[in-house]
C-alpha cells in the first residue's frame, strides 16, 4: 500500500513537473518571438525614417524620375499603414517597398554625380546596412516561430499547448515568386 501510495506521488509529481516545463518552454517560446518580431519592427521605423532622406537627396538630381520616387514614397506609406495589420499584410508590403528600393537604386546608376554625393552615399550606406539587419532580423524571427510552432504540434507538448490556447506564430515570407527575382530595370 505504501508502494503504490509512493508511486502515485511520484507519478503526479512528474506529470507536475513535466507541465510547468512544457507550458514555461511556451511562454519562453511565445516571448522570443514577440521580441524577434519587435526587432523587426525597430528595423523597419529606421527604414521608414531614411527614406524621405534619400528620396530627397535624388529629387535634386532626377526630377525627371518622379515615377520611380512617388513608387518608393507611396511603397514606404503602405508599409506604415500597414504596420498595424496581419503579419502576413505587413511582409506583402514590406516586400513591395523592398522592390522599389531596388529600383531606386537602379536609377541612380544614371547619375554619376548624384553617385558620388556624400549625403547620398551615406543615406544609401544607412539604408542597405539596415536592409540587411531586416534580413537578418526576419531570419531569426522565422526560426522563433518555427521553434514555438514545432513544440505547439509536438506530442505531448502540443496537448498542453492546446488546453492552454497557445498559438500557432506566422512566418514573415515573400508572398509571389516575383519577388523573389531582382528587379529589372529599362531606360
Amino acid at each position: 500500500m505504501l508502494i503504490a501510495l509512493i508511486v502515485l506521488c511520484a507519478l503526479v509529481v512528474i506529470a507536475v513537473v513535466f507541465l510547468w516545463s512544457t507550458y514555461n518552454r511556451l511562454i519562453l517560446l511565445r516571448n522570443r518571438t514577440k521580441e524577434a518580431w519587435s526587432d523587426i519592427e525597430v528595423l523597419l521605423k529606421r527604414r521608414y525614417d531614411l527614406i524621405p532622406n534619400l528620396v530627397e537627396v535624388v529629387k535634386g538630381y532626377a526630377a525627371h524620375e518622379k515615377s520611380t520616387l512617388e513608387a518608393v514614397i507611396k511603397a514606404r506609406n503602405m508599409a506604415v499603414s500597414a504596420s498595424n495589420k496581419t503579419i502576413e499584410e505587413q511582409a506583402k508590403s514590406e516586400n513591395f517597398l523592398s522592390g522599389t528600393l531596388k529600383s531606386l537604386f537602379a536609377v541612380t546608376e544614371n547619375y554619376p554625380d548624384l553617385k558620388a554625393n556624400v549625403n547620398f552615399l551615406e543615406l544609401q550606406r544607412e539604408l542597405v546596412d539596415t536592409e540587411n539587419k531586416i534580413q537578418s532580423s526576419r531570419r531569426f524571427y522565422n526560426t522563433n516561430v518555427l521553434a514555438l510552432n514545432t513544440k505547439i504540434e509536438m506530442f505531448p507538448s502540443n496537448i498542453i499547448a492546446n488546453f492552454f490556447n497557445f498559438e500557432k506564430g506566422q512566418f514573415f515570407n515573400l508572398e509571389n515568386k516575383e519577388e523573389r527575382e531582382p528587379v529589372k530595370v529599362s531606360f
